[in-house]
């Protein structure tokens, strides 16, 4: 081979394996993609109970399932405090890891119960015949609410068996470092809606695990059980943060100077006033893509993607999956992938059949399944 020739083809070579670790050049698996539901208003959440039933959430207001087998639709409640104010209304769901025996299922919406609008938890049973929720228990209540901006929220359950809930800020300056507002947090509690031990210590609400977020949207665990939230940004810097109790993640939206207002130009993490703030694993930079609910994918007839953290986005209309290193401090791979479903909401693994599902953010709306073809 010609010295001109071998300098061509090692210079190809170190560019193909930049490009494959930055992602451009690792191919996504082969997918297919199915419509399970369709005609829906706006779903925002899904889970899965033990045998099958998909329990999934519409914004304005209903609490359904779609029955495994026959695929019949039933709503099971749909409360009349349930109430849409902008970017709130019906939206997180989860289902209890002991649901076999206790039927449980939880909630997350902005609710009207007290007068005062506010954002709050509630606890269901599900009746046997699966036709109704009953024992309504109200657990988390509180959560700020301003014009029904940054509302959060989505509930799940993480592998220590609590309950983990992400929640916005709701636009309001002095909340997201506030030690006893529940908003712009990430709460665990238990079932009960108590709070836990190795949650932020005092003053935090004991509630609290986390704080100084803006709106987290997701919550995601790692099979080996690393938590990680998902946070829409101002103009810039989406950011995906992986959890640590007692963190602040530097969102201050307090000006430095004079009036009290909601300070939007103020940086997503601002280690300059916070100088302890935990810095994002991945950032959207300028601009934002509005990344929402997501899941890690496991199975490895996903190939690259098998390990790796899927997130609906909402205004780029994509899905972004994101490979993390060894010790789940950066990315390593990102793709980008069904650009044509429009706004998607959400994503959520179902171990069951090893398939994501997907809720798109329209009117009518649709449930996905997506496989590896």
């Amino acid at each position: 081979m010609q010295p001109r020739r071998r300098r061509f083809v090692a210079l190809v070579a170190a560019l193909l394996l930049a490009a494959t670790t930055l992602g451009s050049c690792v191919p996504a698996p082969p997918l297919t993609v199915t419509v399970v539901l369709s005609g829906l208003h706006r779903p925002w959440d899904l889970a899965f109970t033990p045998g099958g039933g998909m329990v999934f959430t519409e914004k304005a207001g209903a609490i359904r399932i779609r029955m495994p087998g026959s695929g019949e639709v039933r709503t099971l409640a749909d409360p009349v405090d349930a109430i849409v104010m902008d970017e709130g209304g019906m939206m997180g769901v989860a289902v209890d890891p002991a649901f076999s025996s206790n039927r449980r299922i939880y909630t997350c919406f902005l609710s009207n119960a007290d007068g005062a609008p506010d954002v709050r938890v509630v606890r269901w049973r599900m009746n046997e015949g699966i036709t109704t929720l009953t024992d309504r228990t109200d657990i988390v209540t509180g959560m700020p609410v301003s014009s029904g901006r940054h509302s959060g929220c989505r509930p799940r359950f993480g592998p220590d068996g609590r309950l983990w809930i992400g929640t916005g800020d709701a636009a309001m300056p002095t909340v997201p470092q506030s030690p006893t507002s529940l908003g712009g947090k990430v709460l665990r509690v238990d079932t009960d809606g108590a709070g836990v031990p190795g949650n932020a210590p005092a003053p935090f609400d004991p509630r609290i695990y986390t704080y100084g977020h803006r709106n987290v949207q997701g919550i995601a665990f790692t099979p080996g059980g690393r938590a990680y939230s998902i946070e829409h940004g101002t103009g810039r810097d989406d950011e995906l943060n992986r959890l640590v109790a007692g963190a602040n993640y530097g969102w201050d939206p307090r000006p430095l100077s004079g009036p009290m207002f909601y300070d939007e130009s103020r940086p997503m993490t601002d280690t300059a006033r916070h100088p302890g703030a935990r810095t994002a694993v991945w950032s959207s930079g300028d601009p934002t893509i509005a990344p929402s609910g997501g899941a890690f994918i496991s199975g490895s007839r996903w190939e690259e993607w098998d390990g790796a953290l899927a997130m609906a986005v909402l205004k780029d209309h994509h899905l972004r999956v994101l490979k993390l290193d060894g010790a789940g401090a950066k990315v390593t791979t990102q793709w980008t992938s069904i650009t044509d479903q429009g706004r998607l909401r959400v994503a959520v693994m179902y171990p069951a059949n090893g398939s994501l599902y997907i809720a798109t953010d329209e009117d009518p709306g649709r449930i996905l399944r997506v496989r590896p073809s």
